[in-house]
């Protein structure tokens, strides 16, 4: 059983016992959250699609933790005006556990 949730902006596919990286929720590691926009549910052979999303389906995940991701380099340049920029950025992602799929 797979389902497809939208957090974030973005689509992840999720199974049980999965663990995945979605952007920041403000959730202390260990606290249980419901994503309830589920926009798609296959349980072996019958597949549900929301439109946008399923009704009365929800998956529950625990929250293993917060942290920052890899650092992401940038430069800029502007050869008339000499003109160098370069800066770093780390975003952050929290990690989640799936613990139940309900249909």
């Amino acid at each position: 059983m797979y389902a497809i949730v939208k957090t974030g902006g973005k689509q992840y596919k999720v199974m049980q016992n999965s663990v995945f990286d979605v952007e920041k929720i403000e959730a202390e590691p260990g606290s249980t959250i419901e994503l309830s926009e589920v926009l798609l549910i296959s349980d072996g052979g019958s597949v549900r699609v929301g439109s946008p999303t399923v009704t009365g389906a929800s998956v529950t995940a625990t929250v293993v933790e917060t942290s920052k991701g890899r650092k992401v380099n940038g430069f800029t340049y502007k050869p008339t005006k000499t003109i160098q920029r370069h800066y770093g950025h780390r975003q952050w992602h929290t990690r989640l556990r799936v613990t139940k799929i309900e249909a």
